[in-house]
């Protein structure tokens, strides 16, 4: 599965991995669902929710805290066409006006005991959760595993880290073996998979059903291939030019016809550019990230090759 990364996975990043890498499952960013409007997501949400992704299944995300609204906003979205409805429970930096969203609603279980079966009861496709391993405590996910399974969420992907990590030290992929062991549900394994020989790892050591690969993928598309083919071999400088080449004009060409101006491209290809970490491209990356102009960056990407 390709993650939902916020503003990085929008339609064009996600169309372009679908034409090229083919990833099994695609995600929407995450859908802010409003708790005081009636439309309960934006209309630019409920496009996204209903974009083609060719036979690749799409996945809209939804981040909220309040039963009703979430509920609504999923019968919302599966009206607009969205087949598979995912909740938000991992993002560390998910808070609205009224309230903590993403991980921080791992703070109030309560609240969960709700909104899990209310969510589900909603939904008439597949209905997953997206999760840290807790809070502050990586044994939270433990308590959580009987709500998940007797409200009928159809599979979960796990990030175990804390919310309270955020992205410091390691995901610990111990947990994920351990909740595998202790679900009846499918479990996906996120967090820290970046090369072929690290996901191979995790999906033998911990049992997984599969992978979420966010960070690594944006970094290296053919991740997903090499995954695949299970091929361990280290890329060569060679290879790695002529992938961030094709990778980056083809981010390019989709990023002008989607977004509007140059500065907006411009920020947006950046944004891409700040997870690719190839060591042996670390000048022409860094001379990519500095340039003032799309014209100047159109060139260094043609340079690679």
């Amino acid at each position: 599965m390709l993650a939902p990364m916020q503003g990085l996975t929008n339609r064009a990043l996600r169309a372009l991995f679908i034409d090229w890498v083919r990833p099994d499952v695609v995600f929407t960013e995450f859908m802010r669902v409003s708790n005081v409007s009636r439309k309960r997501l934006r209309r630019s949400d409920l496009e996204e929710a209903s974009s083609t992704t060719a036979d690749i299944p799409l996945v809209a995300q939804l981040v909220g805290n309040n039963s009703q609204a979430l509920m609504s906003a999923a019968r919302n979205a599966e009206a607009a066409g969205a087949r598979h409805i995912n909740l938000n429970m991992g993002c560390p930096y998910g808070r609205m006006s009224t309230g903590a969203t993403g991980g921080a609603m791992l703070q109030y279980p309560g609240l969960l005991n709700e909104i899990i079966p209310a969510l589900r009861s909603a939904i008439s496709g597949t209905f997953s959760i997206k999760l840290r391993a807790g809070y502050d405590d990586p044994e939270q996910i433990f308590s959580l595993l009987p709500l998940f399974a007797e409200s009928g969420v159809d599979f979960l992907i796990l990030h175990p880290r804390t919310v309270t990590q955020q992205y410091a030290g390691d995901a610990d992929h111990h947990i994920t073996r351990r909740v595998v062991a202790e679900t009846p549900l499918p479990v996906i394994a996120n967090g820290d998979i970046r090369t072929a020989a690290e996901g191979l790892q995790v999906l033998d050591e911990t049992g997984a059903s599969g992978l979420m690969l966010g960070r690594g993928a944006i970094a290296d598309p053919l991740l997903f291939e090499r995954l695949r083919r299970r091929n361990l071999t280290t890329p060569t400088e060679n290879e790695d030019a002529a992938m961030l080449q094709r990778y980056l004009g083809e981010v390019l060409s989709r990023y002008s016809t989607l977004f509007c101006g140059e500065k907006q491209i411009l920020d947006k290809l950046k944004n891409v550019l700040a997870y690719i970490d190839a060591p042996a491209l670390v000048k022409p990356i860094g001379k990519m990230k500095r340039a003032g102009s799309l014209a100047v960056l159109a060139a260094q990407i043609e340079a690679l090759g």
